[in-house]
């Protein structure tokens, strides 16, 4: 294969052919040698993968693909992972192309479908190639923007699911941010789509420059033969000296854990936006990984009395909003937080996070890319997808909660975070700045700028509706073999081979081992398998007598009554102790009030008690003794020295149990064994115990090559055996059972079914079904507690039954080995049948104070779509009998109720 230099000079000599020259022309600035490259191959009929940083221009790769299908008479899909990216993209193909030419189908809005370029989201693509939709007609070219998407756990499957599926005739434009394992995805796009170029470009259009804010000083984070690269590692060393003396001013002890350094106070935030535009580093993007963090950031901003705007831009702050807002009810406007946010736009700030609805979220892309807004505080979802660079962008904390546990920030999210900063066309370079606190090693940071691991992996797992779409369209054997085919199993079997080659070069070091272990008085094998026999049965009988003595311990201490007088065994308060009070806890360990000979008066816990303590004598201890009172304590150990005990009593405790039976046999044929004789028996035994180890590493890389050889081909054959089971295959073909489940697209898809199929929803009114799929798409958040009281009677009738067929699918599903399907939430279902009730915002949002949280307005329309989609899925659904499904009518009339305000004006474009 060509060199990238000779191609690019290919590309260069043929610039001339009418498609390239002609889209060429469109844009005022030449492209890059990327953009050539990747244009030249798809014009050759290849596909392509392009990988390269956030604002590289990989974009205009998939721009010429819809040049080349309206040249060519074909259609083009636009796929995107997100609506607003959707959303976004339609409007650029709209002021190229015009209305008439650019559709879009989100699943909130269909406008022009059959237009020759759609943009859509992923998850609509995916549902076209399922239903064999005529849509799919004349398709020429397929753009996946933002590819790597594959990688998301939630929704990764879909992006894999299109890209087998597409059909062959299509070419696929793959558009990725730099990912470090790009050379395999592209091997596994040849094994599934033929052939497909792999382009990389690494080079940001704009240099990044790191930076640390330590207090109100700005200090470059790498040394200056790093600094613009940050390639090395190198840390500045001024940054280095200046921490140090910080660090000579705060508490020697160091917090604990949680708390604040004595001497250190975080930068406030409306000093740092002011030392940035000081440095002329706005507009910028600061990420705080907390939605409460973000909406705080600019209550301060705003109280501190800070402005970035002039009175002509406060103008057009004004008109923008109330275009964008136009829509919102006005008795909502109060409850969205509508004057606060207002006022924080026209002083230059705003926050950006899932909370907010779409409208207030718009606004501030658009003022932000305007200009007009030149600080938002934002949670690390803007770092994908939505076109908004910045020329500084700002880490608080380099940890972020996962979803189970704060975790640090890996080399990807600290690249994909910082990829933000710098304007292609606008800055000459950009900027990434890192709050220093006493907790944060320059070094650490240093790392994260300079690594480039972003690998990609797939999130692909076979799900019931796949499978029953599969088998089908294909029957089962071919259904199989085309998952196999997946990027997941491609990993996995490379990972196979990895661990294979790790296998035979153990068998090579065991085999160097035994020959090192070779005793001329005989078997050291079988010598050393004794010696670990032996030394397993002891430290299990080891870790049955802890365990026995600790039980020991806690009944003894539990038995304790004022007036013994026991033995501290060993530590700093050994010897004899009077009990004032046991000490006895409902739940914890007692923790025993004594005083002792030496005077000292306190609580004793059980790690002071390496055996069980033993009640030596009593003593008559006066009522409500106080232990702090000095005279107390002399008189009380006046009386233990008095007390008549036997030396061995004050002494020691009670001795140990013997060895067993087994051990003693061990022992005794071990000092049998020929080998035990053999002078280098110890040296024998070292290599013994390296081959001991080395062979359970084999045996454990032998599990795990079975655990992936086939790994989703053996999931697929369960869910088959679950779905035959239950009346949704039979065979190679789909029942009528089946084809419903075909047409669900959700998570709980199989409860769905299988709720659809009981007829439990049958009976309910609309506000009641849409309260009770809410807790088949609802997530609760980490706080929220159970909900002890629903709606109504219907309602609870319909999610008890509704549980009651989960928890029968959960008991299958471990039956045959899966993953048990997500359990209904409740957490939701006072909001929705509120708001289908056509309640107020503000009061359906009060709802949500019952399951011990406040839901944002944000959450409450990102959760109505989800409901929406559900609903919209049960009205259109194909009864197993053929008849229209009875809930299909009370479906529509549900979303209807649901689509109305807030809701609806989010679904706008």
């Amino acid at each position: 294969m060509a060199s990238p230099s000779e191609r690019y000079a290919a590309a260069r000599r043929r610039a001339r052919s009418p498609a390239l020259a002609d889209f060429r022309g469109e844009y005022p600035f030449d492209l890059d040698e990327f953009q050539v490259e990747a244009c030249e191959a798809l014009e050759d009929g290849y596909g392509v993968l392009v990988c390269a940083p956030t604002g590289a221009g990989k974009t205009v790769v998939g721009e010429f693909a819809v040049h080349l299908a309206l040249s060519a008479g074909q259609k083009c899909f636009y796929t995107t992972p997100i609506k607003a990216l959707s959303n976004q993209k339609y409007n650029d193909l709209v002021d190229r192309y015009g209305p008439e030419q650019v559709g879009l189908l989100t699943g909130d809005n269909a406008v022009n479908g059959d237009a020759p370029i759609v943009v859509m989201t992923t998850e609509v693509l995916r549902n076209m190639l399922y239903v064999g939709s005529a849509a799919l007609g004349n398709l020429g070219y397929v753009v996946m923007d933002e590819v790597h998407y594959l990688g998301d756990r939630f929704r990764g499957a879909v992006w894999e699911e299109v890209i087998i599926h597409l059909p062959a005739s299509v070419r696929l434009v793959s558009l990725s941010a730099t990912v470090s394992n790009a050379e395999e995805f592209g091997e596994w796009l040849v094994s599934v789509r033929g052939e497909t170029q792999v382009i990389v470009h690494e080079q940001r259009p704009v240099p990044l420059w790191q930076h640390m804010l330590v207090g109100t000083r700005m200090f470059d984070l790498f040394a200056e033969s790093d600094a613009a690269t940050a390639r090395g590692s190198v840390v500045d060393p001024a940054l280095l000296r200046y921490i140090n003396e910080r660090m000579r001013y705060l508490d020697p002890g160091g917090p604990r854990r949680g708390e604040r350094p004595r001497g250190w106070r975080p930068p406030h935030r409306p000093d740092v936006i002011t030392r940035l535009d000081s440095e002329g580093l706005l507009p910028a993007i600061t990420f705080v990984f907390s939605r409460a963090g973000c909406d705080a950031a600019v209550r301060q901003c705003v109280l501190s009395g800070l402005v970035l705007t002039t009175e002509d831009e406060r103008a057009d702050i004004d008109a923008l909003v109330e275009q964008r807002t136009a829509a919102i009810p006005g008795e909502d406007l109060d409850v969205l937080g509508y004057w606060d946010w207002r006022d924080g736009l026209r002083r230059g700030f705003a926050a950006h996070h899932a909370g907010l609805v779409p409208a207030f979220k718009e606004t501030v892309e658009e003022l932000f890319v305007r200009g007009l807004v030149r600080a938002v505080f934002a949670t690390e979802t803007l770092a994908l997808g939505i076109n908004m660079p910045a020329r500084t962008v700002v880490l608080e904390r380099l940890t972020k909660f996962n979803g189970e546990t704060h975790a640090d920030l890996t080399p990807g999210e600290y690249t994909q975070l910082t990829g933000r900063a710098g304007r292609r066309g606008i800055d000459v370079e950009g900027h990434a700045v890192v709050l220093w606190h006493p907790e944060l090693d320059p070094g650490r940071v240093a790392g994260l700028a300079s690594t480039r691991t972003y690998p990609l992996r797939s999130s692909f797992r076979p799900s019931y509706n796949m499978a029953v779409n599969l088998v089908g369209q294909m029957g089962r054997p071919a259904a199989r073999q085309l998952l196999e085919s997946s990027f997941a199993q491609f990993q996995a079997d490379r990972g196979v081979a990895g661990l294979a080659r790790q296998v035979r070069r153990n068998e090579q070091t065991s085999a160097e081992y035994e020959q090192q272990m070779a005793c001329e008085y005989g078997d050291f094998g079988e010598y050393a398998e004794l010696r670990r026999r032996l030394t397993e049965r002891e430290a299990l009988l080891q870790r049955e007598g802890a365990r026995a003595r600790r039980t020991a311990v806690a009944h003894s201490l539990e038995a304790l009554k004022p007036g013994d007088v026991i033995r501290v065994p060993s530590g700093r308060r050994a010897g004899l102790a009077i009990v004032l009070d046991p000490g006895l806890h409902p739940i914890g360990d007692p923790h025993p009030l004594v005083v002792t000979e030496a005077r000292w008066a306190g609580r004793l816990s059980p790690i002071d008690f390496p055996v069980a303590a033993e009640v030596l004598g009593r003593v008559k201890v006066p009522k409500n003794a106080d232990h702090r009172s000095p005279q107390v304590r002399r008189d009380l150990a006046s009386q233990l020295r008095d007390l008549d005990l036997p030396t061995a009593q004050r002494r020691r405790g009670r001795s140990g149990a013997g060895d067993d039976a087994q051990v003693e046999r061990l022992r005794a044929e071990l000092r049998a064994h020929p080998c035990h004789r053999c002078p280098d028996r110890e040296e024998h035994a070292r290599w013994g115990e390296r081959a001991a180890r080395l062979a359970r590493e084999t045996a454990d890389l032998r599990r795990r090559m079975e655990g992936r050889t086939g790994s989703l081909g053996r999931r697929f054959d369960r869910i088959c055996a679950l779905l035959d089971q239950r009346g949704y295959l039979a065979e190679d073909e789909t029942t009528p059972a089946g084809r419903q489940l075909a047409r669900i697209w959700s998570e709980s898809d199989l409860v769905v079914a299988e709720c659809l199929r009981a007829g439990v929803w049958d009976r309910l009114e609309p506000a009641e079904l849409a309260a009770v799929v809410s807790t088949l798409v609802y997530e609760p958040r980490r706080d929220e507690r159970a909900v002890d009281r629903m709606p109504a009677t219907a309602v609870r009738d319909a999610l008890a039954d509704t549980t009651r067929i989960w928890a029968a699918l959960a008991d299958d599903e471990e039956q045959v080995g899966l993953p048990a399907s997500r359990q209904p939430e409740l957490g939701f279902v006072w909001v929705m049948y509120r708001w289908a009730r056509g309640e107020r915002l503000d009061r359906a949002l009060s709802a949500s104070t019952q399951a011990g949280s406040e839901l944002s307005a944000g959450d409450f329309i990102r959760w109505c779509k989800q409901v929406l989609d559900l609903l919209d899925q049960l009205a259109t659904a194909p009864s197993p009998d053929g008849d229209p499904e009875p809930v299909s009518v009370t479906a529509r009339a549900a979303g209807a109720a649901v689509r109305r305000g807030v809701v609806a004006q989010s679904m706008q474009v």
